[in-house]
């Protein structure tokens, strides 16, 4: 785990993310960039994969349209998908890549899908957060 934690260390800092906290005991790495829309988001190097996961908004009360457009939303997102958190009430930017291969443009895909996400999607995801 430590030279894939490492890699994905070197790759963050490469493309320029700032390192907001780091664990590597738990494989933790905590990053932003504001310029892309993107704050706290987690890197979790769990051998054979890195998860990716970007807290975008609270749902306050479920909604049958929120949970339908983010369904349909995630036909077009790339790289990762809109999931739920365990309570059902966090929506979550989730992706997984496998770290044996993973490479810096890989990398680097995953983190713009985000970005053009939360700025094409930006209107509803703050009109969703007011339900």
């Amino acid at each position: 785990m430590q030279n894939h934690f490492q890699q994905v260390k070197d790759y963050i800092l490469e493309l320029n993310y700032n390192i907001t906290h780091e664990n590597q005991g738990d494989g933790i790495i905590m990053i932003s960039k504001e310029s892309e829309g993107i704050s706290n988001l987690i890197l979790g190097i769990a051998t054979p994969i890195l998860i990716i996961e970007q807290h975008v908004f609270d749902i306050k009360n479920k909604n049958e349209q929120v949970y339908k457009s983010l369904l349909q939303k995630n036909r077009d997102i790339v790289h990762g998908a809109f999931v739920l958190d365990q309570t059902g009430e966090r929506v979550i930017f989730r992706d997984t890549l496998q770290v044996e291969n993973l490479d810096l443009n890989e990398l680097e895909g995953s983190l713009n899908s985000l970005s053009l996400l939360l700025g094409e999607y930006s209107e509803q995801i703050i009109n969703f957060s007011k339900y």
